[in-house]
């Protein structure tokens, strides 16, 4: 007897291999997308968190600024050094532009290692870069004797803990007891009349350096609890 089944044809096989082709070829697609997405949320979960705990511990510096009020403050001398307890804020320059950066003493000294004396601590917020080229946030917290802010000058110190990471602006922006905004600050000059400032607020970028769309902003600002009027 003659059977009447035939194999397949070239034509036929060839074409079950696009067709297979192309259902991989979509699924893997898919399967890409998706691990894409996750990774971007991550990426977004992880600037978020950096960067909300990084103006908490901002904040908790800040209200616990330490300042001499009057009548124990007096005017500075001419060559007199500057006061250990000063409020100072300028901007600082790296290669990838300029930052602000700002100088106080705060009752919120972080004791590391085993040293965990108490007190009064030189805080210092500052832009470097380290040695990858990355812009990060760093803080100094050092103890009495103060030796790290001499002049309006900073010692920048690599072991300074970083506060946050791929940086790509920080501006701080100080106000007096009329509200007019400054964006630089010194208690101890005449041109503030040697007051302290009311408020600081904190505007930080952060994100990768080569994607702008990773960006995330934010903003807050804190009212000094302590703070020391104009002197006439």
């Amino acid at each position: 007897m003659k059977s009447n089944t035939r194999g397949f044809t070239l034509l036929e096989i060839l074409l079950a291999i696009l067709i297979f082709s192309i259902v991989i070829t979509t699924i893997f697609g898919s399967f890409n997308a998706v691990f894409s997405s996750a990774d971007a949320l991550h990426k977004g979960t992880t600037l978020y968190e950096m960067g909300k705990n990084c103006l908490a511990r901002m904040t908790a510096d800040l209200r616990e600024i330490y300042v001499i009020r009057s009548p124990l403050y007096t005017k500075p001398g001419f060559d007199s050094p500057p006061g250990p307890y000063r409020v100072f804020g300028d901007s600082g320059y790296t290669v990838d532009g300029t930052f602000s950066r700002m100088r106080f003493a705060s009752f919120a000294h972080l004791p590391f290692g085993e040293n965990r004396e108490e007190g009064i601590a030189e805080i210092i917020y500052y832009v470097a870069l380290t040695r990858e080229g990355e812009a990060v946030l760093r803080r100094a917290d050092s103890l009495f004797p103060y030796e790290r802010f001499k002049d309006n000058r900073l010692e920048e110190l690599g072991s300074d803990p970083i506060l946050c990471e791929g940086v790509k602006s920080l501006a701080l922006t100080y106000f007096d007891d009329e509200g007019t905004e400054y964006e630089y600050w010194n208690s101890e000059s005449e041109e503030f009349d040697y007051a302290t400032p009311r408020a600081v607020k904190i505007a930080l970028e952060i994100g990768s350096p080569d994607d702008d769309l990773s960006s995330l902003s934010f903003e807050t600002m804190i009212a000094f609890r302590t703070f020391r009027d104009k002197l006439e």
